[in-house]
């Protein structure tokens, strides 16, 4: 007879790919209602953009080292380059009745660096420093 391994123990190599994305996609929506709700960029969220990537690597099993350590550092700047698109897109695409996916979709990469480089400054890149600080330290 061959021992039956239990569920728990069967390993599951792609399930820190479906957790990091089932959690880009709710802290970029948590960022663009933070964002909206204040009237700010709500940079602060780039911290927490940096412990969901980390804390959804751990769920998800991702082997500890250079690795998780690249993939958390990637999946913040990406999350924060998304919210920020999301925000812009909002903003300019409100005005003219589009709803913000219609608008993100519209929006060309020249109009939203033009919009960005506009709404974000010192704070929000100062903001977006510790929030690779966090993210290198949290995935380690």
């Amino acid at each position: 007879m061959s021992p039956v391994s239990s569920p728990a123990s069967r390993s599951r190599p792609w399930l820190w790919l479906v957790l990091l994305l089932l959690g880009s996609v709710t802290v970029t929506v948590a960022w663009l209602f933070a964002a909206l709700t204040t009237g700010t960029q709500a940079g602060w969220m780039a911290v927490v953009t940096a412990l969901e990537a980390a804390w959804m690597l751990r769920l998800g099993a991702f082997p500890a080292g250079r690795a998780r350590v690249i993939v958390t550092v990637l999946a913040t700047v990406v999350i924060t380059a998304a919210a920020n698109w999301g925000i812009a897109a909002t903003y300019i695409g409100g005005p003219m009745g589009l709803a913000p996916w219609e608008s993100a979709l519209r929006m060309g990469p020249y109009l939203a660096w033009t919009l960005l480089s506009l709404a974000n400054g010192l704070a929000e890149a100062v903001w977006l420093v510790i929030a690779l600080l966090v993210a290198w330290r949290a995935a380690r």
